[in-house]
């Protein structure tokens, strides 16, 4: 049994994990440069514990949670992909990490090359004209797009007051509507999971701003009648956004652009493999059409022949979104991501991410409910329906995959699916590994039939057991 005690329970005087240099600033010349108040006068509380100690207990503490390293991290709509080491190590190196953002540009030309290339990347991956990499989230890019969309109606001297979204659409959406100052208005979806284009033209006016799409949608489906949902939308000089959240499944097989969309996001941290999860880290860069350039955010990375340097003179520009420059690491990962990958490698992503997601479904679809018959892409959603009949809700479902090693999707979303259990795969799960989870979910639906409180008092075999989720949301306690 692992010794789970805390680091400040290990601690004993005169332990020691590390010698500090000691401080070659005079301690007048201290005095002087950091007022007394903001001084210590007696040491800090902190745990005295050898190196052993210290690396063994974060060691073990890593060993209690859940990755992607760790095994199957199925997460719907998160694209929790294996993430290549060689991103971290070239992102870990000091001519990357020891960059300040404030150095003169003439400094820091290599860092302003990546931010370019990213921005150029993006632009052919997309086909749009040009993108900001200042969004520190998929829904930061979303509050930023629309942003830019308020900016350019008020240019326009339009009065718009709403924005369209399906009933299928990520909780961010509406949010970031709220919060960029229009009324959300949803538009429902057809037995197919697509856009009722009825229930859009009958809430269509000049007031509608634009329209806020994720495609795929939520449900994985392609919106096949994006053209035509675009050309309505354009009809009364609003704009059409893609929530860019889903482009693992797009990558070298159909741009952004050609769907006739004027503003995206991109989660970097998805679809091109960086580590997240736990509120970061992330990046939402947000691309536009050229009409809307002048709106993006400040300042833009700009090349003048050889050199690159960052220019503040956009005077139609939001502003600035973020501090500094955006999420750096994030952008270099991406930037290593697509160098090794080159074109040819991120369609195969797009397709392996679109075989892995079918396999699964036509692996499943006779034990788990399907109510969305029209073939997916890089994710499927089924319903747990049919265990609910037996008492077992999709909750019991995901907390019974923790016992056999594995995440669990995501459950209870899109909000339009009953008893919801969205499967991601990605690209990066092979046959096997597959075949181990299709086996897995197969074992747990007949625990449902012949032992249903196995899965009512998942997990198991966890460090920690079924918790108040509501209460740990609203009572958070992280102090010992």
């Amino acid at each position: 049994m692992t010794d789970r005690k805390l680091l400040i329970e290990r601690s004993a005087e005169g332990k020691q994990s590390l010698v500090l240099p000691k401080t070659d600033v005079p301690e007048k010349a201290i005095e002087k440069i950091v007022p007394a108040h903001h001084l210590r006068t007696s040491p800090c509380a902190l745990p005295e514990v050898a190196e052993p100690e210290l690396v063994r207990h974060y060691v073990n503490l890593s060993t209690l949670n859940h990755h992607v390293d760790k095994d199957f991290y199925p997460l719907g709509s998160c694209t929790m992909k294996y993430n290549p080491k060689i991103n971290e190590a070239f992102a870990a190196s000091p001519c990357i990490s020891e960059v300040h953002p404030l150095q003169p540009d003439a400094n820091i030309q290599a860092s302003l090359k990546i931010y370019h290339d990213v921005e150029r990347f993006l632009c052919e991956i997309t086909g749009m004209d040009a993108f900001t990499l200042q969004p520190a989230a998929g829904s930061h890019g979303e509050l930023t797009g629309v942003m830019i969309m308020r900016q350019y109606h008020e240019h326009q001297k339009n009065h718009k007051t709403r924005i369209l979204i399906p009933d299928s659409a990520h909780g961010t959406n509406p949010s970031s509507v709220n919060i960029g100052g229009y009324q959300a208005v949803t538009v429902a979806s057809t037995p197919e999971g697509l856009v009722d284009l009825d229930d859009l033209r009958a809430k269509l006016d000049d007031d509608v701003a634009g329209f806020m799409l994720t495609n795929p949608n939520t449900l994985g489906i392609f919106e096949k009648n994006v053209l035509q949902i675009a050309e309505l939308i354009h009809s009364v000089d609003g704009l059409m956004y893609m929530d860019g959240a889903n482009m693992n499944a797009l990558l070298g097989i159909v741009k952004t652009a050609d769907m006739h969309f004027d503003i995206t996001h991109i989660n970097l941290h998805k679809t091109f493999s960086t580590p997240h999860g736990g509120g970061g880290p992330g990046a939402g860069p947000i691309g536009v059409v050229k009409k809307l350039v002048p709106y993006l955010p400040v300042p833009r990375v700009i090349k003048d022949k050889d050199n690159y340097h960052l220019s503040w003179e956009h005077p139609e520009s939001i502003g600035k979104v973020m501090a500094f420059w955006g999420n750096y690491s994030v952008i270099v990962k991406t930037w290593v991501y697509i160098r090794m990958l080159g074109e040819a490698g991120l369609k195969d992503v797009a397709k392996h991410a679109i075989i892995n997601a079918n396999y699964i479904r036509a692996s499943l679809e006779d034990i788990y409910e399907l109510p969305y018959k029209t073939p997916p892409m890089h994710e499927c959603v089924f319903s747990g329906d049919r265990q609910k009949s037996r008492g077992v809700r999709a909750l019991d479902i995901a907390k019974r995959l923790l016992d056999y090693g594995m995440h669990a999707p995501t459950v209870y979303f899109p909000l339009i699916v009953h008893e919801a259990l969205m499967i991601e795969p990605t690209e990066t799960e092979n046959k096997a590994s597959l075949d181990h989870f299709i086996a897995v979910m197969r074992k747990i639906d007949e625990e449902s039939r012949e032992h249903p409180e196995l899965l009512t008092s998942a997990p198991q075999n966890t460090p920690v057991r079924r918790i108040d989720e509501l209460k740990a949301n609203r009572d958070l306690n992280v102090r010992w």
